[in-house]
């Protein structure tokens, strides 16, 4: 083992420091395999080299190890936390790595304007003209969905599991609260109460049914609530609603009485039994079939708001690899359930903010907790054999980590048996069906505009949309499909058969990342695959390699025909062919990704504010003066010559000329 590394890199593993550290090991491609902590850099680094593995997935990673990075820090909680946060940013193999792109969900409460006065009477508003000192609103907090970076003046509540958990807390806030939701714009045109008025839903701040200093004070009761304080509202709703009682106000009383009764509602229905513990995290992971799961249920102002499943990759080599690192340096391994949790508590929360609590199936260590209390000044527990309300909450999320993990194994089974079969069908001969690449192309254009083509790749049983790639398409004949097939396809393997065939030239390996797919899949039939047949013979590539998919009579789904670039026949798979089910997949997800880029590419051109400006004699004023009269440009877009050109400082041609350029 020590001889087939070259002697800088053992050079450089004796010369290691013995402190804390992080190290990265990289294969010969430049590909991160491994990332790794140690309390001692070199004791640890040095173990891996020291002597043969044989044939263990250790030995088999160190063998393609070429080059190595370290970091050295101050302790054992900042290596751990680099650690992750490189595991997370790096993706190496040999790691378990959660994968999880989507920012959480939040209500938004936002701040009311600084200087907010009483909304005035809503007879001071005239239909037709804004009246000064009208309800504005700015003065009236907005209850929103909101997903992204938060600013410190508005309130915050969550994260959520899911949007519909952010929806059903929204519409409880309007139950509840009668707290309005609609864009400020709308608010601020507003001349009669909305139908959420009518049903009880909003307080009708917009034409001035609530004072800003009422208003308010709803606002107030409604965070109150979200951050678990119910009870406390409940009771004080009840005190006010007996005092307007007592002094004969019967109307507002009845107000207040059925907000009473509708929280009273949400209480009974949520269960809302325990209210101490505010904020938990409840974590449950099962591992089955090399597979594992785990399931993340929220718990934020005592209220449980639902879960969500997460799975990690690579469990198996890393578990491999721990276990035989551990070996090595003296130490027992946790078990493949803990080390899925330990890994999913410290990437998870990096980005995320950690609550207090943690309830746990498995324990975790102390000291990644005490690393995670050291970063984010939060002093974490965690709790893996609960009683009372937490026992109830771990079980639920035990169970549907279950749940979770049989659904994605039977999925799994399903694709692997769609994987098989096409591969199958096509006399494809991968090494490894797990290694099958499949990349497919669709062109999409409206009459010629716009035209984009789309790139989606199927690797590993699955469709692998960080790989998808969109091409803006020009300098065609607009509408000409062939050759916007030609151009994306020259520009997709043109540097890659270059690449190989220089390769091939010095008898060394291709260097560019990327290889070519088993199978390349054109939306379209003869003349489609034709083009691809030329484009591939140009770049001296294997022409095999090429299937059209071409609709069958009345285009109808499942009489897809594939057409072969290379002379064969073409093949009809059947309509119940787990083949053709994979095929029409890829198919129709190349379609999806190409028409959807071509509308948002599309409604760039024709709606986008700054095009106007882009018009020779269209500046700022011109520009306001076109939006207020039609209401922005989908409007100007909308409008005739003449009607442009009646606008104030707008002459015929210059109206022909936006006419021109918005079509």
């Amino acid at each position: 083992m020590i001889d087939a590394h070259s002697e800088a890199l053992l050079n450089e593993v004796a010369g290691l420091p013995s402190l804390p550290g992080v190290y990265r090991y990289f294969d010969a491609q430049g590909a991160v395999l491994y990332v790794g902590k140690a309390i001692n850099l070199k004791k640890r680094v040095a173990s891996y080299f020291r002597r043969d593995h044989g044939g263990t997935r250790i030995g088999h990673m160190v063998s393609k190890i070429v080059r190595m990075e370290t970091t050295v820090v101050r302790s054992e909680a900042e290596a751990l936390l680099l650690e992750n946060n490189l595991i997370k940013t790096l993706n190496p193999k040999y790691n378990i790595l959660f994968r999880d792109d989507k920012s959480y969900p939040y209500l938004k409460m936002t701040a009311p304007a600084r200087g907010a006065d009483t909304a005035k009477a809503p007879a001071e508003r005239d239909a037709g003209t804004a009246v000064p000192g009208a309800p504005v609103g700015s003065n009236f907090s907005r209850v929103s969905y909101y997903r992204g970076a938060v600013e410190k003046r508005h309130q915050y509540f969550g994260p959520y599991p899911s949007a519909w958990a952010v929806k059903e807390a929204i519409l409880l806030m309007q139950k509840v609260f009668r707290l309005r939701t609609c864009e400020d714009a709308v608010f601020n045109n507003r001349t009669r109460p909305c139908l959420l008025y009518q049903i009880k839903r909003c307080s009708a701040p917009c034409v001035g049914h609530i004072s800003a200093q009422d208003y308010a004070q709803d606002v107030a009761r409604g965070q109150r609530f979200l951050r678990g304080d119910a009870q406390e509202v409940m009771r004080e709703l009840e005190a006010r609603m007996m005092a307007h009682a007592q002094a004969l106000e019967f109307e507002q009383a009845a107000e207040l009485r059925n907000q009473v009764a509708a929280l009273s509602n949400v209480l009974h229905q949520q269960s809302v039994d325990n209210v101490s513990d505010r904020d938990v995290d409840v974590l449950a992971v099962k591992v089955q079939g090399g597979r594992a799961c785990v399931n993340l249920a929220m718990v934020r102002g005592g209220r449980h708001l639902g879960d969500r499943p997460y799975f990690p990759v690579h469990v198996d080599e890393a578990v491999a690899l721990r276990g035989e690192d551990d070996d090595d340096a003296g130490e027992d391994a946790p078990s493949v359930e803990v080390q899925v949790l330990e890994a999913f508590v410290a990437q998870h929360y990096i980005d995320v903010a950690v609550p207090p609590s943690l309830v746990t199936s498995e324990p975790i260590s102390k000291k990644l907790l005490r690393a995670l209390s050291a970063r984010t000044g939060v002093k974490v527990s965690a709790q893996h054999q609960p009683r009372e309300q937490r026992r109830v909450w771990l079980e639920m999320a035990q169970t549907n980590a279950g749940l979770q993990l049989a659904r994605l194994l039977a999925e799994e089974g399903s694709q692997q048996a769609r994987t098989r079969a096409l591969a199958d069908a096509l006399d494809l001969a991968p090494d490894s069906l797990e290694d099958l690449r499949i990349e497919c192309f669709d062109i999409s254009h409206t009459a010629g505009e716009s035209t984009q083509a789309s790139c989606v790749v199927f690797h590993h049983h699955k469709m692998q949309s960080a790989e998808y790639r969109r091409f803006n398409i020009e300098g065609i004949t607009p509408g000409d499909d062939y050759a916007a097939m030609r151009q994306v396809l020259e520009r997709r393997y043109g540097k890659l058969a270059q690449a190989l065939q220089a390769a091939q030239a010095s008898g060394e390996p291709a260097t560019l990342s990327g290889r070519l797919p088993d199978l390349v899949l054109v939306d379209g039939g003869r003349g489609q695959v034709s083009m691809a047949r030329d484009v591939f013979e140009q770049l001296g590539l294997n022409l095999s390699l090429i299937v059209g998919v071409e609709k069958g009579e009345g285009r109808k789904v499942g009489l897809e025909e594939l057409v072969f670039a290379d002379g064969r026949d073409k093949v009809y798979l059947g309509k119940d062919s787990a083949a053709l089910m994979l095929v029409a997949q890829i198919r129709d997800e190349a379609h999806r990704f190409a028409i959807t880029g071509m509308r948002a590419q599309r409604a760039k051109v024709r709606l986008s504010g700054g095009k106007l400006e882009e018009i020779a004699g269209i500046g700022p004023k011109r520009r306001a003066r076109l939006l207020q009269r039609f209401g922005g440009v989908r409007g100007v877009g909308l409008a005739s010559v003449e009607d442009i050109a009646s606008v104030e400082g707008i002459s015929r041609e210059l109206a022909e000329d936006i006419y021109r350029a918005l079509h």
